[in-house]
């Protein structure tokens, strides 16, 4: 399984090697755009696409990336309130208040 983060594309960089510059929450990297590419590339810019390892795998609307950061959001939340809980066991064990 493989992970997308959705990104919106802000920028396009080099056309002939096909790269743009994705915004991910609040972080701008420049990502592979061959996948997505389906025209002038100026078209991309303001779109939203899923990323995976610095390639654009697909393009999403506005909406679904909103739900997905949020959901992505919210697993971190849950994973860092589980790490607390098997730390807080750990100091049980150990005999720590």
């Amino acid at each position: 399984m493989c992970l997308g983060i959705p990104g919106q594309i802000v920028a396009i960089t080099d056309v002939d090697r096909m790269m743009a510059m994705a915004e991910v929450s609040g972080v701008r990297r420049e990502i592979n755009i061959a996948c997505v590419l389906d025209g002038p590339a100026e078209l991309l810019v303001g779109k939203w696409a899923l990323i995976h390892v610095g390639f654009a795998m697909s393009l999403i609307d506005e909406e679904e990336a909103a739900e997905t950061l949020r959901a992505l959001q919210e697993l971190g939340e849950a994973q860092e309130a589980l790490e607390a809980m098997a730390e807080g066991q750990k100091a049980l064990e150990e005999g720590k208040p």
